[in-house]
């Protein structure tokens, strides 16, 4: 396992201020490792706890956590206890003096656009479409798919929805028709909720017009819901609805008592191969966790701002909304692109709205390197507490130019990997512990982590699969209608063991280093390899922006390295040279790729993580699965091309 520095260390009086510090005080700790062991060692003790202090509300208290029943793939949490997401986002402030005028959320679009809402005021506008819902003839157990960017309309709609006991299903603003149609077949949706269109870099995206594509091959809608957001002109279909129209101002909708573990959100994650799966998460699963991980490990509170660039149809637009709400933070929404109109976009709206606490991805920030820090250093980034990092591994240089440039050294990087399905992180980086670049410095309080070899062993300083030794709040209920499919994805390996599908490696102290998925690491003659240590290799050459990394089939070796690299400057015979050199030196000739193709672009997500099945399955020419999560489709061609050229 590479080995770093501890570069932030908190100080005793920073460490002292965090909630997770005075909570573990007041539970009996002040050694954070002798706490984590405490809460894997009664987990049902431990999320008993963990409630309380989220101040978690229900309409009837639990009898039992924890019910293990029916096996560790299928826990029964809160067992008799009634409550509501949106009881826990939204009511409970409305019936706060202190917070009901305090700002729940601002948002902003592509084109400048602003409006804020009041704790009050969101609670007006989600009656007023929880009433035009249940005019529609939304249900109880009824699904709706929110395919909309975001908006305010969108955390409306999913407040609303939950509200009157229904279920929404959050698709990706960027999905064209197919991977619509898709996913509301895939659960039968009622209804569907979209806009005309979105602004995006300037330009405007014309989402009707895919949603009504998607909306003739789904026999189960019975509505499709129009928010009027880009002025684009349609022609009103049947089942069209006008968001605004639909509305019943001035309603009072009682907010229904659900059952701790029903249904309250369906999302879909992309699968390498077959149909998306549909992750069930329930009214105190996903809520609880998102809010705890926020709250207890990243430290938001009431006083706080929190802003993570990403989309709904991603894991961390709903972990930003009940991580914040459920908190009583403010959240901020933003329609946008990072780096327009102009490069420091992204550090304007942190000094406009004062974020305490902003979410990024690692390929983001490489995306910022290219700008330069003088756009960064026109703006005051003096509010910022935490910077929050998900959905791909780091490299070193990017991770230190964060942390100098856009943290001044002072701000923590708070690094954290879950998934769709955890409803949060198993690691991350706890403010009561040192953070070093790249890693994880610690399991989260509640969640059993390890690292095992083939045969189900623990390892340290060894790569293997990354685990969970026992259930946690939050884990998904299963994928939607198909059992087998969630067995088979994470309890098939060991007995009663999740896999999470990550491979990883943990020290002697605790501090996790996660490669990539295992599906991704390389097997180059006997040696394994993540293809982020090869990628960080790649990014120390100054002509290089971002690098993808994959396996291919080799005669002799098994698999070899490819490398896909995108550079400041056109393609040179020098520079190829250069990089080869340097891979060598740094990794040694075996494991060093001997194939590096200079691309316009990697093909990435919404969000800005990097797909690297996207680029195996186009540079071997192999199935591709879903690819539909896909921001930049035509970097697949350049990469087809550039493998049917070679094989």
């Amino acid at each position: 396992m590479t080995t770093y520095e501890d570069v932030w260390i908190p100080s005793e009086e920073k460490m002292k201020q965090t909630r997770l510090y005075q909570w573990m005080k007041r539970l009996g700790y002040e050694d954070y490792k002798q706490f984590h062991q405490a809460t894997v060692s009664d987990i049902s003790w431990f999320w008993d706890e963990a409630v309380k202090e989220i101040d978690f509300e229900w309409f009837d208290s639990y009898q039992k956590t924890l019910d293990l029943s029916r096996g560790a793939p299928h826990p029964d949490w809160f067992r008799g206890g009634t409550t509501n997401a949106t009881l826990n986002a939204l009511d409970k402030w409305t019936k706060d003096e202190d917070k009901k005028n305090d700002i729940a959320l601002y948002w902003e679009g592509d084109n400048g656009d602003r409006v804020k809402y009041t704790f009050t005021e969101l609670d007006e506008e989600v009656n007023a479409v929880a009433a035009g819902l249940k005019k529609l003839g939304i249900t109880e157990g009824d699904i709706i798919t929110i395919y909309l960017p975001m908006l305010p309309e969108t955390l409306i709609s999913m407040l609303a929805i939950s509200k009157i006991g229904a279920i929404f299903s959050p698709a990706f603003s960027g999905y064209k028709a197919d991977a619509v149609k898709t996913r509301v077949n895939a659960c039968e949706a009622k209804a569907i909720i979209t806009a005309d269109g979105f602004f995006r870099r300037g330009k405007t995206v014309n989402m009707k017009e895919e949603a009504d594509k998607a909306a003739e091959v789904c026999d189960s809608l019975e509505h499709v819901i129009v928010v009027e957001r880009a002025g684009v002109s349609f022609e009103k279909k049947p089942k069209d609805v006008l968001f605004n129209e639909m509305k019943e101002p001035n309603a009072s909708v009682e907010t229904m008592e659900k059952h701790a573990d029903d249904p309250f959100m369906l999302i879909y994650t992309s699968g390498t191969t077959g149909t998306p799966k549909g992750a069930v998460h329930t009214h105190a699963g996903f809520p609880v966790k998102s809010a705890f991980d926020a709250g207890m490990c990243m430290d938001v509170g009431k006083d706080d701002t929190l802003f993570w660039f990403t989309d709904m149809g991603w894991m961390m637009g709903p972990f930003l909304v009940y991580g914040g709400l459920v908190n009583g933070a403010s959240i901020v929404m933003f329609e946008g692109t990072p780096d327009y109109p102009e490069p420091d976009r992204l550090w304007e709206l942190v000094e406009r709205y004062k974020v305490t606490h902003l979410g990024i991805s690692p390929t983001l920030v490489r995306g910022m390197m290219k700008h330069g820090e003088s756009w960064i250093d026109r703006h005051d980034l003096s509010s910022l507490e935490v910077i929050g990092s998900t959905g791909e591994p780091w490299n070193p240089e990017p991770w230190h130019w964060l942390y100098k440039h856009v943290g001044k050294e002072r701000v923590p990087i708070f690094n954290y990997s879950g998934g769709t399905e955890t409803s949060g992180g198993m690691v991350g980086n706890v403010l009561v512990k040192p953070i070093q670049p790249v890693t994880f410095n610690a399991a989260l309080p509640g969640m059993d982590v390890d690292v095992l070899d083939d045969e189900g062993r623990p390892v340290v300083n060894d790569v293997g699969e990354l685990v969970l030794k026992q259930p946690w709040v939050g884990m998904t209920k299963s994928f939607y209608k198909d059992d087998d499919r969630y067995h088979r994805t994470y309890w098939n390996r060991f007995k009663d063991i999740w896999v999470h599908g990550d491979w990883a490696t943990v020290d002697e102290r605790g501090y996790f280093l996660i490669s990539g998925r295992s599906d991704d690491v390389l097997n180059v003659a006997g040696k394994r390899i993540g293809p982020s240590e090869i990628e960080s290799a790649i990014v120390e050459h100054e002509e290089v922006i971002e690098a993808g990394v994959i396996g291919a089939p080799h005669d002799m070796k098994g698999e070899e390295p490819v490398a896909f690299v995108v550079t400041k400057t056109e393609n040179s015979e020098t520079l190829l040279e250069e990089l080869q050199q340097l891979l060598t030196d740094k990794l040694g000739k075996a494991i060093a790729p001997k194939k590096i193709y200079i691309v316009s672009d990697l093909p990435k997500t919404r969000n800005a993580k990097v797909m690297r099945r996207a680029i195996k399955s186009a540079f071997l020419n192999r199935n591709q699965g879903d690819l539909s999560a896909l921001e930049n489709p035509e970097t697949v061609e350049e990469i087809k091309k550039i493998g049917a050229s070679v094989h």
